[in-house]
């Protein structure tokens, strides 16, 4: 299903386009958020190198994404032409790099209006929206493309490997425009997470209870579910947004099934271990989405509390 769009304008600002050898590497510590596919790629990882024969990296034999990375042949686009591309007749439809540059643009705008009506104007910032391919060195440390989506509080970058995000989806049924855009912004939702504090917090509560680690990242990787639901409808709501239908919103209901540590787990091993959960399981994700999808209110995200945290 494909995602209607109330402007087709695209504005590549907060690009940082790494693909066919470009950008700029962050060196630095930090810990990356695993986000909507972060522990599926190292499933797949595990799956390819150990049980395929192969060697686990980008020359496994992962499906080239086409005309969505316009960077598969290697050539480096300018930040002009990546803009003229975009800004074509047709580029939403034809080009996953042009449309998910919208979907950040749109998470931009939402947030920034939500913020303001919330008198956080002066904490709110965008992330930065890294496309890499094979490996990037990123605030948190170098990065596979791999591991999947992710997002690196260290540098407020959220990276993304479209020839992965391709694999999530024909691999794990996470299908459709919608859910790659649930993908991107549940990366978003950890963004917010850092901006208000959240995830420094979270950070101090598994340093301080080692036991608990796991849990707290589920209701951290559930609370950035919600918020991705809550900009849904916002982004919905907006005068420059996105009009979402049922189909769109079942979408991203199937892929946050989809990428639940039951589901991967099951795929994985055939074996379900709760105890070793980052993410929550698919009916978790489904439900957080969806409340934040419900709601539009971001204050009805306490994952923390709902797990007793």
């Amino acid at each position: 299903m494909g995602i209607e769009f109330d402007d087709d304008r695209v504005d590549v600002g907060g690009v940082d386009d790494r693909r066919g050898g470009g950008g700029i590497g962050l060196g630095g510590g930090g810990l990356a958020v695993g986000g909507g596919a972060g522990v599926v790629g190292l499933v797949i990882y595990l799956l390819v190198a150990v049980l395929g024969g192969g060697d686990g990296g980008s020359g496994s034999g992962l499906p080239q994404l086409g005309a969505g990375s316009a960077n598969s042949t290697g050539k480096q686009e300018s930040r002009q032409e990546l803009s003229d591309r975009c800004n074509s007749d047709g580029a939403l439809d034809e080009y996953t790099d042009c449309r998910l540059i919208k979907v950040y643009d749109i998470a931009d705008s939402t947030w920034e209006d939500e913020f303001s009506r919330r008198g956080l104007s002066s904490s709110y910032h965008a992330p930065q929206l890294a496309f890499f391919d094979d490996a990037a060195s990123t605030g948190c440390g170098q990065a596979s493309s791999d591991v999947g989506p992710f997002y690196c509080p260290a540098d407020e970058e959220i990276y993304l490997d479209l020839d992965f995000l391709d694999q999530l989806q024909k691999e794990y049924g996470a299908e459709g425009e919608f859910a790659q855009a649930y993908i991107l912004a549940h990366e978003y939702g950890h963004h917010l997470q850092t901006l208000l504090g959240t995830e420094q917090q979270v950070r101090q509560a598994q340093q301080s209870n080692p036991d608990q680690e796991n849990e707290y990242s589920v209701a951290m990787e559930l609370q950035a579910d919600c918020y991705a639901g809550a900009w849904s409808v916002l982004a919905d709501q907006a005068d420059s947004g996105i009009d979402l239908t049922k189909a769109n919103i079942a979408e991203a209901q199937k892929a946050a099934q989809a990428v639940g540590d039951d589901r991967i787990q099951k795929k994985a091993t055939g074996k379900v271990d709760q105890d070793s959960w980052t993410h929550g399981s698919a009916a978790q994700r489904k439900e957080w989405f969806t409340t934040g999808y419900s709601t539009g209110d971001i204050d009805q995200c306490d994952t923390f509390g709902a797990l007793g945290l």
